[in-house]
């Protein structure tokens, strides 16, 4: 796996965030740099937001905070917490599954039934139903932490689609289960566990890491619509202000956060939603990226193609030889 450049390139641009993310915040802080005006000559040319510059690559929001060090602040938040979305659901969704796929078939059937019928729920509007009251700041204030409000968090939402998984495994375990090996196991007297522990996860090992992959992504893609929906992870700051009021923004800068609260400038200053929408998107490719290279690590003959490239053979003939295999062939086509 970490001779595969995909899943070394993939890893690289994860960690490159993340260390990022720590550097950043142990160097400067945990407030970006703030300018209210670019200045030039004496005189104000420019007022926030200010449109990208060497002295900020990536501007400055409509407050005149740095974009780039609240991207880097907000990195580890959210790759963190969507790595803890989909790891959660996989420990509770593998084992369901697993317990589905072999001891309670019947059950699996109408299990099944009930998250065919969840592909056709929005999970995003549902999730916001859900996380309106933990997130949305009342007018006192919050009175829970950020941490506590991220770990419910990530807990409520990678609760939404645990049915789902749930399901994909045990169809998948329920096939294998029907294979010759394990029938053959099943007449030698081994149990429903040891079947589980020792054929079941080795056959799918692959296809729940990809599987974790997918929901890596998946979080992605639910955290930034609901950014849209101005419900931020870790929550979301709320003016109650009736004249003066700011618009809801994130307290954690995560990513999701800074797209859902700039999407308003999409037109007038292009660079603020922008900016954390490459981001999330560099995210979920680095992602695939190792998805890609684990596969690859895994399966043999992709190895074997790019180690030992096949070549049609090449036969060297001279004339003489070439006459008598001719010669050859005609005899052993004619009729005896």
């Amino acid at each position: 796996m970490w001779r595969q450049p995909y899943f070394i390139f993939g890893f690289f641009i994860l960690s490159f965030f993340l260390a990022g993310s720590f550097v950043y915040e142990w160097v400067w802080g945990d407030v970006p740099a703030q300018t209210h005006y670019l200045m030039e000559d004496g005189r104000a040319v420019e007022a926030a937001p200010i449109s990208p510059n060497w002295q900020h690559p990536l501007g400055t929001d409509q407050y005149g905070y740095d974009l780039l060090g609240k991207l880097m602040l907000g990195a580890k938040y959210t790759i963190l917490a969507a790595l803890a979305v989909a790891a959660v659901r996989m420990a509770i969704a593998v084992p369901i599954g697993y317990l589905f796929g072999t001891y309670f078939d019947k059950q699996r059937k109408w299990m099944s039934s009930f998250a065919d019928s969840m592909h056709y729920i929005p999970l995003t509007l549902f999730a916001a139903y859900v996380l309106t009251p933990l997130l949305w700041m009342p007018e006192n204030g919050f009175s829970s932490t950020l941490s506590e409000r991220i770990s419910v968090q990530v807990i409520i939402m990678a609760l939404l689609t645990v049915p789902i998984v749930s399901v994909l495994v045990a169809n998948e375990a329920a096939l294998l289960r029907d294979k010759e090996y394990i029938l053959a196991a099943k007449t030698l007297g081994a149990g429903r566990f040891r079947i589980i522990r020792k054929h079941l996860y080795p056959q799918m090992r692959e296809k729940i890491a990809v599987l974790y992959g997918q929901q890596v992504m998946e979080t992605f893609i639910i955290l930034a619509h609901l950014g849209l929906l101005d419900l931020f992870l870790g929550g979301t700051k709320v003016s109650y202000d009736p004249m003066f009021g700011d618009p809801p923004m994130s307290i954690s800068y995560e990513w999701a956060g800074l797209f859902g609260s700039s999407f308003r400038y999409l037109q007038s200053a292009p660079w603020l939603p922008l900016a954390p929408v490459i981001c999330i998107g560099l995210a979920i490719f680095s992602v695939s990226l190792m998805m890609e290279g684990y596969l690859r690590s895994k399966n043999p003959k992709i190895k074997k193609v790019r180690r030992q490239p096949q070549e049609d053979p090449v036969v060297e003939w001279n004339r003489e030889q070439l006459r008598e295999k001719m010669v050859r062939l005609k005899n052993e086509n004619q009729p005896k």
